[in-house]
């Protein structure tokens, strides 16, 4: 915003007419109004007198280019895209220039012009494009003081990906702390940079723990669709994403256990007889491959604690007495296999 719009603003705000303003101020009301309307400006003197009668700072005052909203930022996007199509990179550039330097504490628009700059130089094949790299990557800079979490994120995975492209892969390293050290985000670019400076085997790790969480976060998200499709009524659907989530577990090589577990909700939920005996049986019958994904390439350069057979025991023991649950299986009363399956039980 102009100055005349943040005292337009601030004036409306206390609601003070400009004659009441003008007044305060010993000026004219005309004065004030083409301050509004950025006919002109107020004399230096009458600034903190201004800002006091306002009840905002100096610095509010004068930071009339402070912020742009999303909607000028995207404004400004289109029509830069629009001047490269009949401008050189060079007058670009020093138009991008004069906005930042009118908006300077505007961490978004930073961003995304240096973004923008940055991508075209490499895309358009500008000459001497090293020779930006001062402006560009202060701008990526200075966008990292922002207070959003997610703008900040942005602007040191650009700083990171600038680095790599130059090799200085050391440098990439430190822009690192701005992602959080659970995010896979930060993992990935860490095993990119592995890659890099031939670090092979931390670099499989990282891209294999990569695959292992994330197919837990998928395995999370078939069920909640599947939750959803069935409290709708709709089965069929469910049933899809049931499929689903045990052919990711067959893809992901996760052991035959996690393949067929995931079917048990869903027949429990039909009361389905002869389904809920078959996968009953397939899931007593695949314990010992719980862990299954240890000894899987896919994972290779993964440490697992070893699974126990005395885990395998009682992990059986506790699904017999889930399945002797009459509230639950009820419905299977009268069965001669589910009766033979469920009778040795153990005592609690």
């Amino acid at each position: 915003m102009q100055i005349g719009e943040v005292i337009r603003q601030y004036r409306k705000d206390k609601n003070m007419t400009q004659e009441e303003m003008a007044g305060r101020l010993g000026v004219t009301a005309p004065a004030v109004n083409k301050w509004e309307r950025g006919v002109t400006q107020p004399d230096i003197m009458l600034l903190s007198p201004i800002a006091r009668l306002l009840g905002i700072t100096l610095e509010t005052l004068l930071s009339f280019h402070e912020e742009l909203t999303e909607d000028e930022i995207a404004g400004l996007v289109q029509e830069i895209d629009q001047r490269f199509e009949r401008e050189s990179y060079e007058k670009v550039f020093q138009y991008v220039s004069g906005i930042i330097q009118e908006y300077p504490n505007c961490h978004q628009l930073l961003w995304q012009m240096a973004l923008i700059l940055d991508a075209r130089r490499i895309t358009d094949e500008v000459e001497n494009a090293d020779a930006y790299d001062g402006q560009i990557l202060g701008w990526y800079e200075r966008a990292l003081e922002s207070t959003d979490a997610k703008l900040q994120r942005h602007s040191a995975n650009s700083l990171i990906q600038y680095y790599i492209r130059k090799e200085m892969y050391d440098k990439a390293e430190e822009y690192l702390h701005y992602f959080s050290d659970e995010g896979t985000e930060r993992k990935r670019i860490q095993a990119v940079i592995y890659s890099k400076t031939n670090r092979k085997e931390e670099a499989y790790k990282a891209y294999e723990e990569i695959l292992f969480s994330e197919a837990q976060v998928l395995y999370m998200v078939f069920n909640s669709l599947y939750m959803l499709s069935a409290e709708a009524g709709d089965t069929k659907k469910a049933r899809k994403y049931i499929e689903k989530e045990s052919s990711l577990s067959h893809l992901l090589e996760m052991g035959r256990y996690r393949e067929v577990s995931c079917w048990l909700e869903p027949v429990v939920q039909e009361q389905n007889v002869e389904e809920t005996l078959l996968i009953v049986k397939q899931i007593l019958d695949s314990i010992p491959s719980i862990g299954g994904f240890a000894d899987s390439w896919l994972y290779a350069h993964m440490e697992f604690k070893e699974i126990s057979e005395t885990f395998g025991q009682r992990l059986r023991n506790d699904l017999l007495k889930c399945f002797s649950d009459r509230e639950t299986f009820g419905y299977m009363d009268g069965n001669v296999e589910w009766e033979e399956l469920i009778r040795d039980v153990p005592s609690t």
